[in-house]
Parts: structure tokens; C-alpha cells; sequence
């Protein structure tokens, strides 16, 4: 029998999540600046307190790293925490109990003691934000041992993915792109699970292997509609989790292809993307045609201009100029910047909505 389905949205799958396991668990609660705000964290807790009441479903004072050792402390004495970051850089003032409690204890207590625990953090770009409030700290997270990170695209994979980091019994960092807050997605209306650490195909091809995750995935859904147009044929792989990170997956599609793009939303020194191509590298060197391509920000500040955005943040337009490159196709680079200027990458783009 088929199962029932929705058509709802990412904030919606987010918020459907919470309400799952707060109604299931009674060890779950969930805490965070704005959490029983009318918005609900753009539409992901909204009115999750009435429901659950405002001992499990609470607002928190801006003491980031206080209340992050309060939730460690706790998840350590068996409840299940599910803290909120309205912006990842707020997470910053919370290192030391991320990195030094909440990601060795499991290791410090020879695998004896649990910290089951997730910490929501919200990334994004534009809306002249800057520098302090747009910035993509993923590859930093996914750096130390002890630490999960997950980065869904859609709404069917926020859901299930934030019940699996729930469920995990040690810390999770679970990612959200405020971009992708509306994408509206076909979605089962019972709960279930997707497994951390296990990357999606989103598109088959024999030509190229794209991989991306979070928002720049819907980037490369665009690329690869637009690259096919031409008779391109990308293969496209959104990570879900970057850490652990299914390298079972992109090696596959790179010894099928031979060619490897890299996508990601963070700066290029020492990245998500560098990490990619240097597993491929020491693992399929051999079956590379030519050398891979890393599509990232550049290593400078967030700019607060909308005009600038246009130079800094990349987009479809860089995806699929990168695959021609490879391809040996002719590139008309100056149209290219023409058509960069045409958008406004200081907004999210509208013309993609979902269901994927």
C-alpha cells in the first residue's frame, strides 16, 4: 500500500519533526533563542509550546555558551535536547562546550556515557546580512571527531534526518539553509527515518559528477536541467550528511564519470570541497579525465551590499560554465558575468520551488 503523503514544506518538516518526538519521548525538549515566538524560527517551532507547554518548548536569554553546557549537561543525565541557533554565528560563543564537552565525552568515558543531543544552526547568505550573520561554518563542525553534521535539501530529508539525529545517541549538528525554508516537497504524513551518513542521487549521468549539499544543491538542479538542454548528461549527489561523509557514493559516480565538480557554500581554503577532492584524488586518481573543480565563496568577508553579492556568491551559472570547462566545450565567460548581473543573489531565488 502506498504510503499517505503531503505537500508541505522544509520549515513545516522541520516543525512536524519536533512535534513527532516531543509527543514520543518524553526525554525530548527542545530550547532556543525565539523558540515560542510567533514566527517559531521562520515557521519551524510555531506553537510547538502551546501544545507541549513551556517547560519542554522554552525560550532561552543570550547566553549561548551557559545554556549549551546546560543542554549538555543534561542530555549527559538522559534527556534529549534539541537546541536552537537562530545563526550559525551565534554558535561560536558556544565552542567550548561543543568541542570540548559535548564531542569527546562519549570517547572520555571509553564509550560508557552518551551526550544525545542536537544542535540546530542556521545558515545563509543575503538579505544584507554581512559578514557576522551570513556566514557557512559546516567544514568547521565536520572537523572534529565526535560531531555528526547533517545538511538536508529537502523536506522529505529535513524530516526524516532530524528524527534520525534525535534518535542518534551522541551530538548532532544539524544544518539549515534559511533559503530552503519554502521549498515545498512530497512528504509521508506518518513519521520515519533517513540514515546519517548516506548521500542521495538525486540525477544520473555519465558526463560529469556534480556534488553539493544544503542550498547549493538547488543550484545544481538547475545546472544540471540547463546542462542537459545542451546534451550533457550530469550526474548529481547531494550529501545530506558531510560528516560522516559517504565516500562509497561519490567514488562510484567519479569512476563512472571520470569528472568531478565540487559545489559548496563555504570558502575554498581548507573546505568542504577540498576534502572531497582530495579523497577522490587519493582514492580515483586513476579514473579522473582531467583535473577537478572546486565551486566555492571566495576567501574574503560576506559582503552586506546587495551589489557586491553578485560577485561573491556563486550560483548555477558557475556550475555549469565549470562542466563545460571540463567538457572541453566552448564558454562564452563574458555572458556569463551578463547574466550573473541579471540576478539578485542577495535574495532567494523563486524560480525553483520543489518537489524535487
Amino acid at each position: 500500500m502506498p504510503k499517505e503523503t503531503q505537500t508541505i514544506n522544509f520549515a513545516e518538516a522541520i516543525r512536524q519533526s519536533l512535534d513527532f518526538n516531543l509527543e514520543n519521548d518524553s526525554s525530548v525538549y527542545v530550547m532556543g533563542l525565539g523558540v515560542p515566538d510567533p514566527k517559531g524560527v521562520f515557521g519551524t517551532t510555531t506553537d510547538l509550546h502551546k501544545k507541549h507547554g513551556s517547560n519542554r518548548v522554552m525560550d532561552m536569554p543570550t547566553s549561548e555558551n551557559g545554556m549549551t553546557g546546560i543542554a549538555v549537561g543534561s542530555a549527559i543525565m538522559g534527556m534529549k535536547p534539541v537546541m536552537t541557533h537562530q545563526r550559525v554565528d551565534f554558535a561560536l560563543l558556544a565552542m567550548d562546550q561543543i568541542v570540548n564537552s559535548a564531542a569527546k565525552w562519549h570517547y572520555m568515558f571509553n564509550g560508557i556515557m552518551q551526550v544525545p543531543m542536537v544542535i540546530r544552526l542556521i545558515v545563509g547568505m543575503g538579505w544584507g546580512q554581512g559578514p557576522q550573520h551570513s556566514q557557512n561554518l559546516h567544514a568547521m563542525f565536520a572537523h572534529f571527531p565526535g560531531l555528526k553534521v547533517v545538511m538536508p535539501t529537502t523536506a522529505y530529508d529535513a524530516k526524516g534526518l532530524l528524527n534520525s539525529s534525535i534518535a542518534d545517541p551522541n551530538p548532532v549538528i544539524f544544518i539549515e539553509h534559511r533559503w530552503l525554508y519554502n521549498i515545498v516537497d512530497e512528504v509521508p504524513s506518518e513519521n520515519y527515518l533517513v540514515p546519517l551518513g548516506k548521500a542521495k542521487v538525486l540525477e544520473e549521468g555519465e558526463d560529469v559528477t556534480i556534488v553539493s549539499s544544503s542550498y547549493m544543491t538547488i543550484e545544481a538542479l538547475k545546472a544540471v536541467k540547463e546542462l542537459r538542454a545542451s546534451g550533457v548528461r550530469a550526474e548529481l549527489i547531494d550529501l545530506r550528511t558531510i560528516k560522516p561523509l559517504d565516500t562509497e557514493t561519490i567514488l562510484k559516480s567519479v569512476r563512472k564519470t571520470g569528472r568531478l565538480v565540487v559545489a559548496d557554500m563555504s570558502w575554498k581554503t581548507l573546505g568542504l570541497a577540498s576534502e572531497i577532492i582530495t579523497i577522490v584524488v587519493e582514492q580515483a586518481f586513476d579514473d579522473l579525465k582531467c583535473p577537478p573543480i572546486r565551486i566555492t565563496l571566495p576567501d574574503s568577508y560576506a559582503p552586506t551590499s546587495w551589489a557586491l553579492t553578485n560577485h561573491y556568491y556563486p550560483n548555477s551559472n558557475d556550475i555549469v560554465y565549470s562542466v563545460k570547462k571540463l567538457l572541453g566545450k566552448k564558454v562564452d565567460l563574458k555572458q556569463m558575468i551578463l547574466d550573473r548581473q541579471k540576478k539578485y543573489l542577495d535574495v532567494p531565488d523563486k524560480s525553483f520551488t520543489g518537489p524535487f
